[in-house]
């Protein structure tokens, strides 16, 4: 079953410090990608929509339920979370931390079934790792560890897929391998998968639909060739770039020029 996602003129403030102001958009089984420049808040959102932090205003709607009359249990059935690090210091093994995705569908105290059991193994086999199920989670390389915390997201046999920033660990080979599985549990799954993305063309080649943040607010919303224009850009990430069609993928492919300097600024304005 497709959940819908309606954000709905939500804003959140850290203390007096105004974070994210009145952002409106909905997605419904696409993979939309959030990108903007550092401090944009990209992840703030993120959090927002997996209710870590409560909006100040406005509301979020998983269909017809606003998400904060829910409880934890319930929400984490429908959304599954990748945090850009994840910090596990405690020597579990890697399948235990995948079975700790289970945890949504279990009642209090309630011991693994062998459901349980097969979902975690089936969530290590597709995300390749089936391999390491024994291992010590302390003894993973970062890549690895990414790995086994979008398994233990997958374990909750969620509709939503919330990622920040799912390759920062990777190398490219890997990159491609999660971002095309990503891609798959979207088309496949009928999984809705909202990411954020520093890389522009990573961003462009896997997203259906992109939100551009500045300052907190949407600069630009809509289809990847709406979004991804040099105008863009230069506006909010202050640099100049020449963008040119893929020759493989026919995506946006964006090319770095320059920084924009005082003087085009001066005229831009």
């Amino acid at each position: 079953m497709v959940v819908k996602i309606r954000v709905e003129n939500v804003s959140f403030s850290y203390d007096s410090v105004k974070v994210l102001k009145d952002i409106t958009f909905e997605v419904d089984n696409e993979i939309l990608g959030i990108i903007g420049p550092n401090g944009s808040g990209k992840t703030t959102l993120l959090k927002c929509i997996s209710s870590i932090l409560k909006p100040r205003t406005g509301t979020i709607m998983l269909d017809n339920n606003e998400l904060f009359t829910l409880n934890r249990k319930e929400i984490a059935r429908s959304i599954g979370v990748v945090p850009q690090t994840a910090s596990i210091t405690f020597p579990l093994t890697v399948i235990d931390i995948v079975l700790m995705g289970r945890n949504p569908h279990k009642k209090r105290l309630e011991f693994e079934t062998e459901k349980d059991i097969r979902i975690a193994e089936n969530s290590l086999k597709a995300t390749g790792i089936r391999h390491l199920a024994n291992r010590l989670i302390t003894e993973l390389s970062g890549g690895e560890l990414q790995k086994v915390i979008v398994a233990r997201a997958l374990a909750q046999e969620p509709k939503i897929l919330l990622l920040d920033e799912p390759t920062a660990h990777l190398d490219i080979n890997h990159q491609l391998e999660i971002l095309e599985f990503i891609r798959n549990l979207n088309t496949e799954e009928k999984i809705t998968v909202i990411s954020v993305f520093h890389d522009l063309n990573l961003a462009a080649r896997f997203c259906d639909k992109l939100i551009l943040l500045n300052q907190g607010k949407i600069y630009s919303i809509g289809n990847i060739d709406e979004v991804l224009i040099a105008e863009n850009i230069r506006n909010v990430y202050n640099v100049n770039v020449n963008i040119e069609q893929h020759p493989v993928t026919g995506r946006p492919n964006i090319i770095l020029i320059s920084h924009v300097n005082n003087e085009e600024k001066h005229v831009r304005t």
